[in-house]
C-alpha cells in the first residue's frame, strides 16, 4: 500500500494501470478530512503550470511591453536550460549592483508536509549559499502572541506546544471559557502532517464528561456540534474589555487567588490600579464592558458567578484573537484573568492557546525529535516582521519599530518566492499589488497559475507531493508517513530540490547544495538522523521496513500534560524565561519601550474600525479559515467548491442585517469599503451576531479589469486593513475591518481565477 501525507491528513493511494488515482482515508484516522481529495482534479487542471514561463515585458524589455504591469502581462515559455541561465544571471546582477540584502526570500512554509521537500528550507539553503537574503520574522497566524508572550510567560513555543492536554481537560475541567471558540474545521490541519484527527473526539468526550463550554465569539460555528454549548456573541475585537471586566469583578467580589498572585506573578498592583480606574478614571466594571462588547452586564456578572462556582477553570484564547488591532492585548489579558483565578498549573485549568487551531494542540504525545534539511547561515541581518511586506516595498530606508528596537526597511530589488501565496494571506491587496510593481524582478516556484504566479516575472513549475517521494513527520503527531511518488511530474515540472540544484550548478556550488545526495538519500538521512535523537526504547524501525509499510506510530504517550506544572510546583527551581522569572502582569521591559499603542500592562484600546463607529460602513467583516481547503491551497479542486455558491465565496449575513438590505439567499452582493470591493454570495444565518458578516479566506484573487470590483471571486483580503497590531509586534490586523454590502445589480461576471494567462511563443506539451 502506498500513502501520501499533507497538512490536512494522511491518505491511501489507489492507482489504476494508467494515470488515474484516488485518495482514501488513512486506516488509522478517526476523523479523516476530505480536503485532500481536491488534488484529484486540481493536479491536471488547466491551471497547472507545465513549463518555465517568463513575463513578456520582463523578458523582452521592449518599449511596448515594459510598462505592462505584473498581473496583466502575457508569458513566454522557455526551456529549463534557458531558465537556469536567465535566473542565475539576474540574481548575480542584483547581488553585484545592490548586495544580498536587496533579495527578499518570500516563503511561508505551508507548501508541503514533507520534511525534505520543504520549499522554505530549500529557498533559504540556496540563498544562504550565495551570501544571504532579507528574511521575515513571525507568522501571519499569531505574530502578536509570538512577541508578547515571551515578555509575559517566557518561551512562546512552550506556550504553543505544551498546552494542557485534552485528556487533562476531560478529566478535570469544570468550566472552559473559549475566547474565539474551538473551531473544529481548523483542527483538520497540522503543520507537518496529521496521522489521526483527534480534536472532535476529545471535545465530545470532554462535553460528555460534563465540561461546561462557553463560546465567546461573534460566530456560533466557532464552537458547536458537541451538545448544548452556551454562546456569548460579543462584538468583534472586544474580548479584552470582557476579560478586564471579569478581572475587576472577580477582585471586587473577593474571588481572587492572592496566594497565586503573590507567589507566581509580578506587577499586579499596577494592573489593579488600571482596573480600578486610578490611571484613566475609568473603572473596568461589567457595566463599562457591557457597553463595549454589546452584551448585557447581567450576563457578565453571571459569568463571574460561574467562575466562582467552578472547581477548575480553563481560559482559552484562539489564534484569531491576535489578528486584530492591538492583537497583543487579548493574550496578555487572558493570562491576567487566568492568574487571578489561580488555576494555572493545575490539571485541566489555567490558560490555553489555540485548541483546534491545529490538530496537534492538546495532543498528549511527546514531541518526536526530528531533523530537517539544513538551511545554513544567513549572512544578511536585515529582516521585516512578516506582515510588513507592503510597508517594506513602499518605504525603502524608512525606520520602523519592533519589540523595543528601531530598524529600517531594505531596498528590495528581487523577490524570490517558493511556498505560500501572499495574494492570499496578506491584507489590503490593492495596496500590495501597487507596491509589488516596485522590485526589478519577481521569481516564484508554483504548480498552478494562481495570483502569485500571474504577478511574477519568472515562474518555475514545481512538482506536487504526489510527483515525488518524501517523509512526513510533525512535531506533535505520533505518526511518520513515507510519502510515495504516484505519478511522473506533469509537463516539465521539477522539485524545488532539482530547481535549486540546477541554479547552484550555474553558481559553481552544486555539490555544496546537494552534498552529493539524491532525493532518496536525503530522505533516508532525515529519517536516520531523526532516529538517532530518539530515546533508546523508542527507536524507529529500519528505514527499508518503514518505507515498505508506509507508516510508523510512536508509542511514546503522555496521559496528562499540564501547562506550567513544573513552574507552579517550584517557581524558584523552574523559573519562567521572563525578566522576573514569573508571570508579568506588568512588564517593566515593555513599559520602558514607551509605546503608546502597547503599554506596560493589559489595556483596552478600542479602534477606529470598531462596530458602531462608522456611519458609512456599518458591518464588521470577519475572514476566518475555510472549511474545505487550507488557506488558498486546492481552491481549484473539487472539494473547495463545497463551501461556495455557484463557484463564488460565501458571505454569512445575520437575518436582521439581510432584511434591512433586502438581501436574499444566494444573492450576489458587492462587499466594499475604502480599500476595495469584492463579490460574494449571500448565506443568511442566525449563527452570526447582528452587525457582523463573515467571508472565509482562500478564494483566489480575481480582479475585474476596467471595473471597481477588486475581486469577483470573493477574496476578503481586498477589504482588510494592512496596519500592524502595534509597535511591539507589527502583526497582521485582518479582523479589524468595517464594510458595507449591497445587491450587485449587474450580471454576475464569470470567474477567471483558475484560467492561465495568455502564453505565447511555445507549443504547450501535455502528459
Amino acid at each position: 500500500m502506498r500513502y501520501t501525507a499533507a497538512h490536512w491528513g494522511t491518505y491511501k493511494i489507489i492507482k489504476d494501470k494508467g494515470k488515474r488515482f484516488k485518495l482514501f482515508p488513512f486506516e488509522q484516522d478517526k476523523d479523516p478530512s476530505d480536503i485532500g481529495r481536491g488534488i484529484e482534479t486540481a493536479l491536471t487542471s488547466s491551471a497547472r503550470i507545465r513549463k518555465p514561463a517568463f513575463r513578456r515585458g520582463w523578458l523582452e524589455k521592449n518599449q511596448h511591453h515594459k510598462n505592462i504591469k505584473r498581473g496583466e502581462d502575457q508569458f513566454i515559455e522557455v526551456s529549463w536550460e534557458d531558465a537556469f541561465e536567465l535566473v542565475s544571471k539576474d540574481i548575480k546582477r542584483v547581488i553585484s549592483n545592490y548586495g544580498n540584502e536587496s533579495i527578499y526570500a518570500g516563503s511561508y512554509g505551508w507548501a508541503s508536509a514533507g520534511r525534505f521537500h520543504h520549499a522554505q528550507s530549500h529557498l533559504r539553503r540556496f540563498l544562504n549559499l550565495i551570501g544571504g537574503h532579507t528574511y521575515s520574522k513571525n507568522t501571519y497566524s499569531y505574530a502578536a502572541a509570538e512577541v508578547i508572550v515571551p515578555h509575559v510567560l517566557g518561551n512562546f513555543y512552550n506556550f504553543l506546544f505544551d498546552t494542557t492536554s485534552w485528556v487533562s481537560i476531560k478529566d478535570n475541567t469544570s468550566l472552559f471559557l473559549a475566547f474565539g471558540g474551538i473551531p473544529l474545521k481548523n483542527g483538520q490541519i497540522s503543520q507537518g502532517g496529521v496521522g489521526s484527527h483527534i480534536q472532535k473526539d476529545y471535545l465530545k468526550k470532554a462535553a460528555l464528561k460534563g465540561v461546561n463550554f462557553i463560546n465567546v465569539s461573534p460566530l456560533k460555528s466557532d464552537l458547536e456540534g458537541v451538545g448544548n454549548i452556551e454562546w456569548l456573541p460579543l462584538k468583534p475585537n472586544t474580548d479584552v474589555a470582557l476579560m478586564l471586566a471579569l478581572c475587576y469583578e472577580l477582585n471586587k467580589a473577593g474571588i481572587i487567588n492572592n496566594d497565586f498572585i503573590y507567589r507566581y506573578t509580578v506587577g499586579f498592583k499596577k494592573f489593579l490600579s488600571y482596573l480600578n480606574g486610578s490611571s484613566d478614571g475609568i473603572i473596568k466594571s461589567a457595566d463599562w464592558a457591557s457597553k463595549i462588547i454589546g452584551i448585557n452586564k447581567k450576563v457578565i456578572l453571571n459569568l463571574v458567578d460561574k467562575i466562582k462556582n467552578s472547581e477548575r477553570t480553563m481560559i482559552s484564547v484562539s489564534w484569531s484573537l491576535t489578528r486584530q488591532s492591538h492583537g497583543e492585548q487579548p493574550f496578555w489579558a487572558a493570562i491576567a484573568l487566568a492568574s487571578i483565578i489561580g488555576d494555572i498549573g493545575k490539571p485541566g485549568g489555567g490558560i490555553g492557546f489555540g485548541y483546534s487551531a491545529m490538530n496537534s494542540i492538546g495532543n498528549h504525545y511527546k514531541k518526536i525529535p526530528a531533523v530537517s534539511l539544513p538551511q545554513g547561515k544567513n549572512s544578511v541581518k536585515k529582516f521585516i516582521p512578516v506582515a510588513r511586506i507592503t510597508d517594506m516595498l513602499e518605504n525603502p530606508g524608512i525606520s520602523f519599530d519592533y519589540n523595543g528596537s528601531r530598524f529600517s526597511y531594505p531596498d528590495i530589488k528581487l523577490i524570490y518566492w517558493a511556498g505560500g501565496n501572499p495574494f492570499h494571506h496578506h491584507q489590503d491587496l490593492n495596496r500590495m499589488i501597487k507596491a509589488w510593481q516596485k522590485p526589478e524582478t519577481v521569481i516564484s516556484h508554483e504548480w498552478c497559475w494562481n495570483a502569485l504566479a500571474k504577478h511574477s516575472d519568472i515562474v518555475l513549475p514545481v512538482t506536487t507531493p504526489l510527483e515525488r517521494n518524501d517523509i512526513a513527520l510533525a512535531p506533535r503527531d505520533p505518526y511518520m508517513i513515507y510519502m510515495s511518488k504516484v505519478l511522473e511530474p506533469i509537463g516539465e515540472s521539477k522539485s524545488d530540490f532539482e530547481i535549486f540544484s540546477g541554479l547552484a550548478k550555474k553558481f559553481g556550488f552544486k555539490d555544496d547544495y546537494t552534498e552529493k545526495k539524491s532525493e532518496n538519500e536525503w530522505i533516508e538521512w532525515i529519517y536516520n538522523e531523526s532516529n538517532a535523537l530518539q530515546e533508546s526504547n523508542h527507536k524507529f524501525p529500519d528505514f527499508d521496513n518503514f518505507k515498505e509499510k508506509g507508516w510508523y506510530k510512536s508509542p511514546d504517550q503522555l496521559s496528562q500534560q499540564i501547562f506550567l506544572k513544573e513552574f507552579i510546583e517550584d517557581p524558584v527551581k523552574n523559573p519562567l524565561e521572563t525578566p522576573s522569572g514569573k508571570i508579568e502582569l506588568f512588564s517593566k521591559q515593555i513599559d520602558s519601550f514607551k509605546y503608546s499603542d502597547c503599554v506596560g500592562h493589559p489595556k483596552w484600546f478600542g479602534d477606529k474600525e470598531y462596530l458602531g463607529k462608522s456611519k458609512k460602513y456599518k458591518l464588521h467583516l470577519l475572514s476566518n479559515q475555510p472549511k474545505f481547503k487550507l488557506h488558498s491551497q486546492l481552491d481549484n479542486g473539487k472539494v473547495a467548491g463545497n463551501e461556495k455558491i455557484d463557484g463564488r465565496a460565501v458571505i454569512e449575513v445575520n437575518k436582521i442585517d439581510a432584511e434591512a438590505r433586502a438581501l436574499l439567499e444566494h444573492m450576489v452582493v458587492k462587499v466594499f469599503n475604502d480599500r476595495g470591493s469584492c463579490l460574494a454570495a449571500v448565506k443568511i444565518s442566525d449563527n452570526i451576531r447582528q452587525g457582523v458578516v463573515n467571508i472565509p479566506t482562500g478564494a483566489w484573487l480575481d480582479p475585474l479589469k476596467s471595473s471597481s470590483i477588486s475581486c469577483v471571486h470573493g477574496n476578503p483580503n481586498v477589504l482588510t486593513n494592512d496596519v500592524g497590531t502595534s509597535k511591539l509586534a507589527q502583526g497582521p490586523t485582518a479582523h479589524t475591518c468595517l464594510v458595507e454590502i449591497e445587491k450587485f445589480h449587474e450580471k454576475a461576471p464569470r470567474i477567471n481565477a483558475f484560467d492561465p494567462p495568455k502564453i505565447i511563443a511555445a507549443k504547450r506539451e501535455r502528459n
